[in-house]
């Protein structure tokens, strides 16, 4: 696994990153709730350090699921924490909550994502060269510093891009934030508002004027409704 840890809080919140990113996305939300919370944050497989798949198989949820899982069992054992996840990182922790299994956390904080993947379009081309550029074009505009090379990128588009967790969110029982921006393009607002109708209690802040990537051109909007949610 490749996991770091950012901040020196009491409340431990393990976060997930996109298909295009990395932890990195995490950082400058990280650093505004150091005094806050102590954050858990591996790199997904394909990304960083992290191990490289071989087959597009090794790219789907179940697969992210299983990292996010070693995560949690390696850097916070039997202690309680938060998840959270950005992006196709949301998929990621529906997956992971959806099996008896896992260990549920105090909340959970969704950016930017959505239940189905399939009702978004990331990305357009199907393979080959278009979908290289269209790959490349999408990380610039995401404004990430750091992301996930290009063939992982492909793959995991592979993966999950017809996938669902809708039938996760009428039985999850545990408080949930859901933060969007309402002109985020790659996961409409529409989204947001669907995972907070079909959430029990869920809490919904649509930022107007905000894209996608609100961890990083929002911070401090993100940062302090974390913190509320976190502190309530």
């Amino acid at each position: 696994m490749d996991i770091a840890k950012a901040g020196e809080g009491e409340a431990l919140v393990v976060a997930v990153h996109g298909i295009q990113g990395t932890r990195s996305v995490w950082m400058p939300v990280a650093r505004k709730l150091a005094a806050d919370a102590t954050f858990v944050l591996p790199n997904l497989r394909g990304r960083g350090g992290a191990a490289r798949g071989s087959s597009v198989e090794d790219y789907g949820l179940d697969a992210f699921a299983d990292d996010l899982s070693d995560a949690i069992n390696i850097a916070i054992g039997e202690r309680s924490y938060w998840l959270a996840g950005w992006s196709m990182g949301v998929s990621v922790a529906l997956e992971y909550l959806s099996r008896p299994e896992a260990r549920a956390p105090e909340g959970v904080v969704l950016i930017s994502g959505t239940s189905s993947i399939r009702e978004v379009r990331w990305l357009g081309a199907a393979d080959g060269e278009p979908l290289m550029r269209e790959i490349a074009d999408r990380e610039k505009r995401l404004e990430l510093r750091e992301a996930a090379d290009h063939d992982a990128v492909a793959r995991t588009w592979a993966a999950v891009r017809n996938s669902d967790q809708g039938a996760i969110l009428a039985s999850l029982d545990i408080p949930a934030l859901i933060l969007h921006g309402a002109d985020d393009t790659d996961c409409p607002s529409s989204c947001a508002r669907s995972l907070a109708g079909k959430i029990r209690g869920a809490d919904l802040q649509i930022f107007p004027g905000a894209g996608h990537s609100l961890p990083v051109t929002h911070t401090d909007a993100v940062a302090n409704a974390m913190r509320a949610f976190l502190n309530r």
